[in-house]
């Protein structure tokens, strides 16, 4: 079907995408809604997408007995509110408390409060993640102007298999046109946190978005931000420092068409079933 355009393809309108690169702070949540809110709060009817780093509320922890939010609780209304207030969609992941498990979730937020979440599906377990969280087990593709979007969280970005984008030929359409990723990723590991953004592009053709924060936290941990949003094949359409930043661009539909119709390797992948 190469040269044929996807189902869906033409509907696909620009999306503004921005990030937010921010210095968390250490296990103070009502520290971070105001910081945070103060940097989103600008973006105000300029943006599609607005993009929080991983555990916004209270850094990357594994004290949730005393950091975990609650689903009726104050991060999610105040998540809400600030979508609605700036007319965009707002994601981001929290430490949250599930019955007697706590996961690391992300939110999908837009203005109109119907929520959709994904809970982490693989766990650092270098920093004991496994011990403190459970798992998930349910991807999550959005849609946003006509936009498929695939939403994960830092770690998730090491596992291909898990992230593979693949053609449904029957729906003629991809899983997915962007992949994004939310991240607490120290600055040691920085490196492959910038070469598997690329990797995730160019393999999946499609464009990809990360965010990660910047700053020291509470267990001594350098980051260096190097959030991005990266094209197709893979080349930075915009690449942050390791300040605090919030920038924006906008994602091009046409690009991508024109890309994976004259760059049909997805007609040669594999087929694959995951287990659980």
């Amino acid at each position: 079907m190469a040269g044929q355009e996807p189902i869906g393809a033409s509907e696909m309108e620009p999306l503004v995408i921005s990030l937010v690169q921010g210095d968390t702070r250490w296990h103070d949540a009502d520290a971070n809604r105001e910081h945070y809110g103060a940097l989103v709060r600008p973006l105000a009817g300029r943006t599609d997408l607005i993009v929080l780093p991983e555990t916004f509320l209270s850094g990357f922890t594994n004290d949730t007995a005393a950091n975990a939010e609650h689903m009726d609780g104050e991060g999610l209304r105040w998540l809400r509110n600030l979508a609605a207030e700036t007319g965009a969609v707002i994601t981001g992941s929290m430490v949250m408390r599930e019955g007697e498990r706590c996961v690391n979730r992300l939110v999908w937020m837009p203005p109109d409060g119907r929520h959709a979440l994904y809970d982490k599906r693989h766990l650092f377990r270098m920093a004991r993640e496994h011990e403190r969280y459970a798992p998930g087990s349910e991807r999550l593709i959005v849609e946003l102007k006509g936009w498929r979007i695939r939403c994960e969280v830092c770690y998730d970005l090491r596992f291909p298999v898990w992230l593979r984008n693949r053609y449904n030929r029957q729906a003629q359409r991809f899983d997915y046109d962007l992949v994004l990723f939310v991240a607490n990723w120290p600055a040691p590991r920085r490196h492959a946190w910038r070469t598997l953004l690329k990797a995730r592009a160019i393999e999946n053709l499609a464009y990809c978005a990360g965010v990660n924060r910047v700053g020291t936290d509470g267990n001594g941990l350098d980051y260096a931000g190097d959030s991005a949003v990266l094209d197709v094949l893979g080349q930075p359409l915009v690449e942050c420092g390791a300040v605090e930043q919030v920038a924006t661009v906008t994602l091009d539909p046409a690009a991508l068409v024109a890309h994976r119709e004259r760059f049909p390797a997805w007609m040669d992948a594999d087929d694959f079933t995951l287990a659980d």
